[in-house]
């Protein structure tokens, strides 16, 4: 006990700090959201994601390209009719101290059957939704046999949901599992002060090693923070208080970037900066069902003409410095089988169309047409007001309504909002993962349809995707629903985002995806 708590200052004082501790490598990061909770089976935002990657490990993995890879399971099969998977398991992966055993298949059969237990009420539950059971065959062979085909559902088995977590110490700490935490992973739980500080610390017994077969991980520490103030978070990076800084703000975006998006030459000589797409579509939603009757939105070619009465390129330029690509395409975003820059299906800055179907709608220059609300968050204002100034050089009058985040999400999921901002960040890489908020049995707020889209054709072409094993077919299928969504309106696409990582030159071996995974094995920080 002594010895750990001796640790645990050394890794306090030296994270605090800013210094480090001569012979220990320790990588940190803050989380502005904070952490609710360590548990996967709650890991339902970026923060508990990434917490929740360093701890746990599941089935399979996503490497950098998002192709599935093993994991615990070093091998599997799905039989010819799709319905039966068969998962061969490692027999070297061993829980955290203080539990210490190896995983079993019993293991992931308590872990899944967990997610869909309605007293833990996991927000995860709809993975399995098309599950008919679980079972373990043995110690090493494990089976999910599903009631029907589901093509993209090997990739939804890299989720942080589908982690392995052990019976004893969930069972022992119910609830406050979420803060005593017990995985395979990496890293192992040693100190949180919720809003304050979380360490991690190495696991000496993680179960993969390099390419030279030299264990993982190489880091001995993992330090978060939890500074709220964006601003405050970029001066620490810069200070070199942080290892690693995620994304951009608008509170130091043109400090750090250039009007094109490239590193500022100021900082070149002290600051990496990586990027990859991101599997993030930014849209505004049109409310189908309250939008019928007397509201104008319910005319497609009103939704058409403000679909092309603005720049998405100048937006992208002015306040994005082109940070992302503009959303002139469809809905799935950039890094998934459906999307394609050739289709024409998407909406190019055109006000002239915009003006006609504005007068084809009976609103010639927008007379007589009724001032339109917005509902957005502050975060989203500059982009928002920018949209207002457009459509008002048309004769739109849009009033912008700013609510809290909270707010907005509940108004979004009752339908109590005609036009709002959104965005969908993808679960699993599969464009089904996009496509599926426009299918209509998925209407919220049970399910992600948050514009109440509705057409048969769209319906019918969905469910064959979600079946269809040819992987060719299936992306023409996708193409064939975005250019439906895209010709109806319920959306109108802003951008595709991007992914920024900033880190020291110190800084060595970070690995990430379109996904935006935060994987830490192979970090190194050179003295």
């Amino acid at each position: 006990m002594k010895r750990c708590l001796l640790a645990l200052a050394v890794l306090l004082a030296v994270s605090c700090g800013g210094h480090r501790n001569d012979d220990k490598m320790i990588f940190r990061y803050n989380e502005s959201a904070g952490i609710a909770t360590l548990d996967p089976a709650f890991a339902k935002d970026q923060s508990i994601i990434w917490g929740c990657r360093q701890l746990y490990n599941g089935l399979i993995q996503l490497d950098t390209a998002l192709q599935v890879q093993p994991c615990i399971a070093k091998s599997w099969t799905i039989s010819p009719d799709g319905l039966t998977y068969t998962f061969t398991l490692r027999d070297d992966v061993r829980f955290h101290e203080p539990l210490s055993r190896t995983v079993v298949a019993s293991d992931f059969v308590y872990s899944f059957n967990r997610i869909l237990d309605p007293d833990v009420a996991s927000p995860g539950a709809w993975i399995f939704a098309d599950v008919d059971n679980f079972s373990a065959t043995d110690d090493t062979t494990f089976v999910i046999r599903l009631k029907k085909p589901f093509a993209p559902f090997l990739g939804e088995l890299g989720m942080v949901y589908c982690s392995v977590v052990p019976h004893e110490v969930v069972e022992q700490y119910g609830k406050e599992f979420r803060s005593h935490p017990c995985g395979t992973g990496p890293f192992k739980f040693q100190y949180w002060k919720e809003g304050v500080k979380l360490v991690l610390r190495k696991n000496p017994d993680y179960f993969e090693t390099d390419c030279d077969g030299s264990p993982l991980p190489y880091l001995d520490a993992v330090a978060v923070t939890f500074i709220v103030d964006r601003q405050t978070v970029f001066l620490e990076f810069v200070k070199g208080n942080l290892d690693f800084m995620n994304s951009l703000d608008a509170s130091y975006k043109d400090e750090i970037l250039t009007l094109d998006g490239k590193l500022k030459p100021k900082y070149a000589d002290r600051i990496h900066m990586t990027s990859t797409p991101y599997l993030n579509t930014e849209y505004l939603g049109f409310n189908m069902e309250t939008a019928k009757g007397s509201s104008p939105l319910a005319d497609r070619r009103i939704r058409q003409a403000i679909n092309c009465g603005f720049d998405r390129r100048k937006m992208m330029k002015y306040l994005r410095n082109n940070v992302g690509m503009p959303g002139v395409y469809g809905f799935v975003p950039m890094g998934l089988a459906g999307f394609d820059t050739t289709v024409r299906y998407g909406y190019e800055y055109n006000p002239e169309r915009a003006k006609r179907l504005l007068k084809e709608a009976g609103y010639p220059n927008g007379k007589g047409l009724p001032r339109l609300k917005l509902a957005t968050t502050a975060n989203y204002l500059d982009l928002c007001k920018y949209l207002q100034q457009q459509l008002g050089l048309l004769g739109i009058d849009v009033q912008v309504d700013v609510n809290p985040p909270a707010a907005l999400r509940e108004q979004i999921a009752q339908g109590k909002s005609d036009w709002f901002r959104g965005s969908w960040i993808a679960d699993y890489p599969d464009a089904e993962n996009y496509l599926t908020l426009f299918y209509s049995a998925n209407r919220a707020p049970a399910g992600p349809n948050y514009t109440r889209f509705k057409s048969k054709t769209f319906d019918r072409l969905y469910l064959e995707s979600r079946t269809c094993t040819d992987p060719d077919r299936r992306t023409r299928l996708y193409r064939t629903m975005d250019s439906i969504v895209m010709q109806e309106a319920p959306v109108m696409v802003l951008y595709y985002d991007q992914i920024l990582h900033f880190t020291h030159h110190n800084v060595t071996g970070l690995q990430s995806n379109a996904m935006n995974t935060l994987d830490l094995r192979r970090v190194k920080i050179e003295k």
